[in-house]
């Protein structure tokens, strides 16, 4: 089971693994922890992270960057319009209204939604943790803003399904910054609360978190974020100034070249890094528009001054975050200070000031998230054993269901009204589930919408039903809406309550145990999902809102009162009820299956290309390293003749490669290696067996001494081997040495640039040949010398005899085990101390 945190951010992407050791940032193909948001489509491939990033310059139309301002959102919505204006790409208002981005991929104009180019970025994640993990990864955990809506969290859910990904959370990014900070905290108190207020400012947003540490937990006070405040921010402050200077200085106007934007956007990023740490900064770009060199320099004090617009915003969220954690600055015991945009002196400034101490920047700014990530993985994982640590989350919106409660009485008049009830107030725990009870005669259906959110307030509908109650009229239902962990809210279930009468009587006290019982049951299962099972009389509001809350309210407190005194043969019959879900923008399951097949071929695409690519590569670098070889060291083993062949088929392999072989396919090119590979292999391999020839013959040489010394030994060690068997290993040595003696003077007489007839491989085989014979034969182990029966005691007493007699029953076998290990001993001794190495040699 994998497991894998991942932080997908505006500009960049950070991915992170639990080890056994804890947790490490997996680095890219170009050996950098941050991997490049940028999805970058050609003629022949797409190019993704660091390679989409290398690309942009050459191929700025059709890279698509800031994936995450477009998921999940309107295409009508001004955040998102104000955005739309500073890409360098093209992106339309699809049939659905929500944005879809227009690149040429493969010589064709291609659309793409937001969800598929963000499971393109997954992909690449994935794969950097597959090559670090080396295994599949699937299971994971990733990184959110707080204030992405339902509909940009499925859409997150969505591209990670097209990845093939399976996150186990979708978490928030302060929730996963403060679970970093804390969970290594070993002096947390036990009974105080420590306040700690986080600060994330990113590349493209702002969002804060209070916290409040015990040791074990942590409990999430408050969230607050400006959706717009980041890091992009300042560097367009600075764009515009410079992009204004430059048309009064040098009459050159960047707004009408995407790419002198680009490649000043990027300087005016590394600009607002140096104002960082330095007063003054300069600028300096060669050949930004129309062949003109431009240069600048700002103060710091120059910058703050045209970026009080954005500056004047930061308190915004702080204090947002303090009102509804229902604290004052004096209850925020510490300030952490993470994200790439929290690096401006003028904002630290103002945090300072705001809370009334220095912040600290003690967690990695850009990495916290993804560690963050990674150890709620590895929490919700078998895989490994984490240290206790509670995480109490809470949702940052207000969600409400509606209906429309149907007039009791058609015949006077009335007509529908709408209802509405809060199901997840503001700060609501995660997971959460809830129970409303309705009273309905047919199919209705209820919507799911924000109170607190301005765009895409509605979330979605449920239609529930067909369902017919069996006694007619109007039956009750419960409906169980469910928070899960992702933040995600859908009506899980819907379920018929019906009384139907039991033939058995039954007592009081029974009739109070089965009623309890009953209740029980209704309840959700799990105590620690925070359900809130809304009955009849305390939640009737939902059901009573339809004729009348309050007399509905009263007349089920009366039903209720009625069963415990006289309803001892009745019990309530559960029937689940069909739900139908609709939400507004999602992907149907089919469109996801779709997407998921699509990336499938796309990515075999860049597979095939990548290994045409390769094997292009292959044959450019053969051509070289052999030209260099043929004059150098394969100089004496080709003659003159092949050598100048040889490399006049290089040449004109190196032509083709640059004329029209520049674009060709894999095959053609395997083709191309094979055929050059005809002419070099032999030349190859006979400087190969000469320079490996001399080894192996040494060792065949040692081999046969070895045994020839062995067979010839004087050694008592030997004398157990009869005489026949050691000229047998004579002979065998004997016909070696003549076999090797011919076929190296053959060889000695041949010059280098000739077929061998010697080769490294058949010299192998005569040593293992020869092995193989004699080993068996040198090895023969000693018999065992007859066991001598101890003298029988004389003279003594029968205890004594005893004694002695044990005594010598002791030594006997002591002996024979000396002796024993003496014949193993001059058994092995010849092969271990004479022909170590003939034995390696046979191997």
């Amino acid at each position: 089971m994998s497991v894998v945190g991942f932080d997908f951010g505006n500009e960049s992407c950070i991915v992170a693994v639990a080890r056994q050791r804890g947790i490490d940032v997996v680095l890219n193909d170009e050996s950098k922890r941050e991997t490049p948001a940028i999805v970058s489509f050609g003629d022949k491939q797409r190019f993704i992270g660091t390679a989409g990033a290398a690309s942009i310059m050459m191929n700025i139309k059709n890279s698509i960057s800031q994936i995450k301002r477009l998921i999940g959102r309107k295409f009508s919505e001004p955040s998102l319009q104000k955005d739309i204006q500073s890409l360098p790409f093209s992106v339309t208002e699809g049939p659905d209204g929500f944005p879809l981005v227009h690149v040429r991929y493969l010589g064709e104009v291609k659309t793409f939604t937001p969800t598929q180019v963000l499971g393109m970025l997954f992909s690449n994640l994935k794969g950097i943790a597959e090559k670090n993990l080396n295994a599949a990864v699937v299971d994971c955990c990733i990184g959110i803003p707080v204030y992405f809506t339902d509909l940009q969290r499925r859409a997150v859910l969505d591209a990670a399904t097209i990845a093939g990904l399976h996150p186990l959370r979708l978490m928030h990014e302060t929730t996963a910054t403060a679970l970093a900070y804390g969970i290594y905290k070993t002096d947390l108190p036990e009974n105080d609360q420590l306040n700690v207020a986080f600060v994330d400012i990113g590349h493209a947003s702002m969002q804060v978190c209070i916290a409040g540490f015990k040791k074990g937990q942590l409990k999430v006070l408050a969230h607050s974020s400006d959706q717009s405040l980041g890091g992009r921010d300042f560097d367009e402050v600075l764009f515009h100034h410079f992009a204004e200077k430059f048309k009064g200085e040098y009459k050159i106007d960047v707004y009408q070249n995407a790419r002198a934007c680009l490649r000043l956007r990027t300087a005016c990023e590394k600009l607002k890094k140096v104002l960082s740490a330095n007063p003054v900064a300069p600028l300096n770009i060669e050949c930004l528009m129309d062949e003109k060199d431009v240069r600048g320099i700002i103060k710091r004090e120059e910058f703050e001054q045209i970026s009080i617009p954005i500056l004047e915003r930061v308190k915004g969220p702080l204090e947002q975050a303090l009102a509804e954690a229902g604290l004052t600055v004096d209850n925020v015991h510490i300030v952490e200070v993470v994200g790439s945009g929290s690096r401006v002196p003028a904002v630290i400034k103002i945090l300072t000031e705001f809370f009334k101490k220095e912040p600290r920047r003690t967690m990695n700014a850009s990495e916290c998230v993804a560690r963050g990530c990674a150890l709620q993985c590895a929490i919700l994982s078998p895989t490994f054993k984490v240290r206790e640590f509670q995480v109490n989350e809470n949702f940052p919106f207000s969600i409400a269901l509606s209906w429309k409660g149907a007039a009791s009485d058609p015949q006077n008049g009335a007509v529908d009204n709408q209802q509405s009830t809060v199901v997840f107030p503001k700060g609501n725990p995660i997971p959460s589930v809830k129970a409303l009870t309705f009273y309905r005669s047919g199919t209705f259906s209820v919507d799911v919408h924000y109170t607190d959110c301005d765009q895409q307030a509605k979330i979605s509908t449920y239609t529930i039903g067909p369902f017919q109650s069996s006694k007619g009229g109007r039956a009750k239902v419960k409906v169980k809406v469910r928070l899960n962990l992702h933040g995600i809210v859908s009506v899980e279930s819907a379920t018929l309550l019906e009384e139907e009468e039991v033939e058995v009587p039954v007592t009081r006290d029974q009739s109070a145990k089965m009623e309890t019982d009953d209740a029980s049951s209704d309840a959700p299962p799990s105590s620690n999902e925070n359900d809130v099972n809304m009955q009849d009389a305390k939640g009737s509001t939902d059901a009573g809102a339809e004729n009348g809350g309050a007399e509905l309210g009263d007349q089920s407190a009366q039903m209720e009162t009625d069963a415990k005194v006289e309803a001892p043969k009745k019990k309530v019959k559960k029937t689940n009820i069909p739900v139908v879900e609709l939400v507004y923008g999602g992907l149907a399951s089919a469109d996801v299956q779709k997407a998921v097949e699509k990336e499938f071929e796309m990515a075999l695409q860049d597979r095939v290309m990548e290994e045409t690519k390769e094997k292009k590569n292959a044959v450019e670098a053969y051509v070289y390293e052999m030209r260099n070889k043929l004059h150098d060291k394969y100089q004496e083993f080709v003659t003159d003749s092949q050598r100048e062949e040889l490399s006049a088929k290089l040449q004109e392999v190196e032509d083709w490669l640059y004329e029209d072989g520049e674009d060709e396919t894999k095959g053609v090119y395997i083709a191309k290696l094979e055929e050059l590979k005809k002419q070099g292999n032999p030349i190859e391999e006979r400087f190969k067996e000469y320079t490996e020839r001399g080894t192996v013959i040494d060792q065949l040489a040692y081999c046969i001494n070895s045994y020839r010394e062995a067979a010839m030994s004087a050694d008592p060690k030997f004398d157990h081997i009869d005489i026949s068997e050691k000229q047998k290993v004579l002979n065998e040595c004997v016909e070696a040495e003549a076999w090797l003696r011919e076929k190296k003077q053959h060889q000695d007489s041949l010059p280098k640039h000739s077929t061998p007839v010697l080769y490294s491989a058949d010299v192998r085989k005569k040593a293992e040949a020869l092995d193989r014979f004699c080993r068996p034969i040198m090895t023969k182990p000693k018999p065992a010398a007859p066991e001598t029966p101890p003298p029988a005691p004389q003279g003594s007493e029968q205890q004594g005899g005893d004694a002695s007699a044990t005594s010598n029953a002791g030594a006997s076998p002591n002996r024979k085990g000396a002796g024993e290990t003496e014949v193993s001993s001059a058994s092995t001794e010849p092969m271990d101390t004479e022909k170590p190495e003939p034995s390696s040699a046979a191997a």
